[in-house]
């Protein structure tokens, strides 16, 4: 069993629900990151990913203008770190999403993406 704390990314990119979606863009560029989570103080609102800036160009004029609160995922799945990476697979396949905030207790410790669980069941095998 690999538990999701041995795979996630304990760096995680959050910004303010009232930044624009450009901003969000440029973060996630610049890190290399497919997902950014969005916060209000500690407390974790959304999460906007790759696809969500995707389906925003394709109806924004100007995403300069659009808000991150207008196309993230509203209070979305989180895992708690021990979760087994074979269960998480499963979720998140079936719910169709590729990333994953991992929180104990309202605390945002890292991210999981599907690459990191798979990854990590193909190396048991």
């Amino acid at each position: 069993m690999v538990a999701l704390a041995e795979v996630m990314s304990k760096e995680v990119v959050s910004l303010p629900p009232d930044s624009t979606v450009s901003d969000a863009a440029r973060v996630m560029v610049r890190g290399g990151f497919g997902s950014v989570v969005i916060v209000q103080g500690r407390m974790l609102l959304g999460i906007l990913t790759e696809r969500d800036v995707l389906r925003a160009a394709a109806e924004e004029d100007d995403l300069r203008a659009a808000r991150v609160d207008q196309w993230m995922t509203e209070d979305p799945d989180t895992a708690l770190p021990d979760l087994d990476t074979e269960e998480a697979a499963s979720l998140m396949l079936s719910r169709g999403y590729r990333h994953l905030p991992v929180e104990v207790d309202g605390e945002l410790l890292g991210m999981v993406s599907l690459r990191d669980v798979l990854s990590a069941r193909i190396a048991q095998r």
